[in-house]
């Protein structure tokens, strides 16, 4: 008995290993899982009470990715119909720009192809530099082009130069030299049917250099009008509140943005993109979406009085709608041309004239009368007494 108890005792200090068996094969070797190691307290009371199973916690539900932004996909290019009204937008560095936003603007329009005839540091000054006369008169003989467009003077304060003399910027010698040549050139594009619109200068940042810019502006209106042109002028149009220079205003849509470059004489894309605008206004009398016309649809549009029965619109008021249409006659805008006027023996035979006593014994009924003619078939005065 007593050796049975020493054989327990002793067996409770006794630990039951079990090696790692290892099964190995050709390729595989598989280890076996070691047992857990049993204690004393294991053989007098039992196993260890065995954990609960952890509770399995719910997954969490996957974040969808938040969507990335994107850019707009680009629009559809629209190609240009065979027979496209060509415009042609000649002038300086200005007209580089304004070419590039009348190609955003009529996009969209498969009749009608903008075609940038630019030429940066150009003008009507240095024609040593660049002879605009000679280019235009060569893009005429080409047949290039449809309507005109031309914006230009950047360049032009400097002196100007005609038989060897030089004479200063904007003196009478000048001015009367610069007028010249905008004038021939554009009789050039007058003479072969060519519509013109000749686009003003804007205000400057620097004042000097913005008061010669608008007298140069003034010259080239004056031309444009000796020469039967269309003349835009969008001077006021980029103006700030206080009648000065501002780099900012309204855009197409009305919101503030930047119209002009760090330089001040530039125009933005979001100011050059406003010129274009105000531009497509003028280009309305010439273009109608397939061709050239001067057709006049409706003489209100764009103006004031439009505006009033109409709905309101952005833009600039069309007062050479009403100079067509007969209803606004400009003094400042030069007569008629000799051949347009009507000659002697086209004027119908005047008939008989009105002696002054007529005039002032005019009957009754006549327009002439005022309420206080004499009735033909009243008794005479002088018979009213042998009656």
């Amino acid at each position: 008995m007593i050796r049975v108890l020493v054989a327990i005792v002793m067996a409770c200090f006794v630990l039951v290993d079990v090696a790692p068996a290892f099964a190995q094969s050709q390729d595989t070797i598989v280890v076996a899982q070691q047992q857990k190691r049993r204690t004393l307290f294991d053989l007098l009371f039992g196993d260890e009470p065995k954990a609960p199973p952890p509770v399995e916690q719910p997954r969490r539900q996957q974040q969808q990715p938040k969507p990335t932004a994107a850019l707009p996909p680009p629009k559809p290019t629209i190609e240009k119909a065979p027979g496209a009204t060509r415009l042609a937008v000649f002038g300086d560095s200005l007209a580089v720009d304004l070419s590039k936003a009348l190609e955003r603007f009529y996009a969209e329009d498969p009749n009608l192809v903008v075609i940038n005839q630019g030429v940066g540091s150009s003008g009507f000054v240095r024609n040593d530099y660049f002879d605009w006369d000679a280019a235009v008169a060569q893009q005429i003989a080409a047949n290039s082009f449809d309507v005109a467009v031309v914006i230009v003077g950047i360049n032009d304060r400097q002196e100007i130069r005609e038989n060897a003399s030089s004479y200063p910027p904007l003196s009478e010698r000048w001015s009367a030299i610069y007028q010249a040549r905008i004038a021939a050139f554009l009789d050039k594009l007058r003479l072969a049917g060519k519509p013109t619109v000749w686009v003003g200068l804007p205000p400057m940042s620097k004042s000097e250099y913005s008061a010669a810019i608008s007298q140069i502006s003034a010259i080239q209106r004056l031309a444009a009008f000796s020469s039967g042109a269309e003349f835009l002028d969008i001077y006021e149009r980029f103006l700030g509140e206080d009648g000065k220079y501002s780099s900012h205003g309204p855009d197409v849509s009305g919101q503030n943005a930047r119209m002009r470059k760090d330089d001040g004489i530039h125009f933005s894309s979001a100011g050059s993109d406003k010129l274009a605008f105000y531009l497509s206004q003028s280009i309305r009398n010439f273009y109608r979406g397939g061709g050239v016309s001067i057709e006049v649809a409706d003489p209100l549009l764009g103006t004031d009085a439009g505006a009033m029965v109409r709905l309101p619109y952005q833009g600039l008021g069309q007062i050479r709608l009403l100079e067509v249409a007969g209803a606004v006659i400009p003094l400042s805008r030069s007569p008629n041309r000799a051949g347009d006027l009507l000659t002697a023996a086209s004027v119908p035979a005047a008939g008989p004239a009105f002696t002054l006593e007529q005039l002032m014994t005019a009957p009754i009924g006549r327009v002439d009368a005022f309420g206080v003619g004499i009735d033909p078939n009243a008794v005479p005065v002088e018979n009213a007494g042998g009656r």
